[in-house]
């Protein structure tokens, strides 16, 4: 299992961004014990209804605060208070900003040490985003958001749950240069293809006649930071925007998400255009699964042999790094990379695949 220094990234283990760590509808006032980026952490769902994220430990005596289900507080539903939560073991409680706030034998000052790192989440089109930064710093830029979700015409995701898999993530981004492995693939090989970078996005843009859609199938599709991929495709008569992601959980282990958000023809969806969306979403997964396959299957390409028409990997990485170096060293690495990239000897996208991007908002 390769990890962030054989690919040679940057400093930290872990890249900083906007990541889920869980589906809304998981996120209740039970919290949920959560393990990400090589740490443990507690989640759960305040009465003002917003999700909260600590780090697990309470630093009293280490007690996870969400796996512990057996004593007395928990199950007399005592341990969320307001939006604050209490250590199941000597009833700390702890504010949304991790600070504790209350020692229920303890009449004296608490403790400044008495504190635990919280992170800010947002509740995003049906998923919980959290940042993360291993410098603490807060967000650089805000959560994807799509302004199709809220249009009752589009029928909303429910995410596709795949688990974790033994690679790490970079190989997982490498998909967005790899003009050449569509075809082999998923029986889509490309007609057009570029890249372009931008600060914190990446864009990949490609189309080509797909064998199992009998149809062209034009993309447009852009990572929002290092963990959350959004793709505009249109098959036929379809129009969907396709869901990616990948969260770190430990340094060379990831955990996947996906999920598609349909057009329906009507102008308020219907539960007919439900089932249909539902079946292009199976489809976008049967496609996604082929990529899954070999992930779990190939050993690292922390060192590869690359060809001029492979697609541009080495930008790709180099743009990777940003994520993964000191915040102050992120301008730097993006005025290395940023610009439009086509492949060697190969067509770019025309006036008709760029029409896709209309209302398409990147940053």
């Amino acid at each position: 299992m390769a990890n962030s220094a054989d690919y040679g990234l940057g400093p930290s283990a872990f890249p900083r961004g906007w990541f889920i760590v869980a589906e809304s509808s998981e996120v209740s006032g039970e919290p949920r014990a959560l393990r990400f980026f090589g740490r443990d952490f507690a989640l759960y769902r305040g009465a003002s209804g917003n999700p909260v994220l600590l780090d697990a430990y309470c630093p009293h005596m280490g007690t996870h605060l969400a796996k512990s289900r057996s004593p007395m507080i928990v199950q007399d539903g005592q341990q969320i208070e307001g939006d604050c939560i209490r250590c199941p073991y000597h009833g700390w409680r702890f504010r949304p900003d991790g600070q504790c706030d209350d020692i229920p034998y303890h009449d004296g000052p608490i403790p400044k040490s008495a504190a635990l790192r919280s992170y800010p989440v947002k509740d995003v089109m049906g998923c919980v985003m959290a940042w993360f930064d291993p410098e603490g710093g807060e967000p650089e830029y805000d959560a994807p958001f799509l302004p199709e979700w809220d249009d009752p015409s589009w029928v909303r995701w429910e995410l596709d749950h795949l688990g974790e898999i033994e690679v790490h993530a970079q190989e997982v981004l490498d998909n967005m240069a790899d003009v050449r492995h569509l075809g082999p693939t998923h029986g889509a090989p490309c007609q057009y293809f570029e890249n372009e970078f931008a600060g914190h996005v990446c864009i990949q843009r490609q189309g080509g006649f797909h064998k199992k859609y009998n149809a062209m199938l034009r993309t447009v599709t852009w990572y929002t930071g290092p963990g959350i991929l959004l793709s505009k495709q249109q098959f036929g008569d379809a129009l969907t925007y396709e869901l990616i992601a990948n969260t770190p959980v430990d340094d060379g282990r990831t955990r996947l998400w996906h999920a598609c958000l349909s057009k329906s023809p009507n102008a308020v969806a219907t539960a007919e255009d439900a089932v249909a969306a539902k079946a292009i979403q199976a489809g976008a997964l049967a496609s996604l699964a082929s990529d899954l396959d070999v992930w779990r299957y190939k050993r690292s390409a922390a060192k590869m042999i690359q060809l001029p028409s492979d697609g541009p990997f080495a930008t790709v990485r180099k743009w990777y790094k940003q994520f993964f170096d000191l915040r102050e060293k992120a301008a730097e690495h993006q005025q290395g990379v940023n610009g439009v990239y086509p492949v060697k000897n190969f067509p770019v996208p025309d006036d008709e695949a760029r029409a896709l991007e209309q209302g398409v908002k990147f940053l």
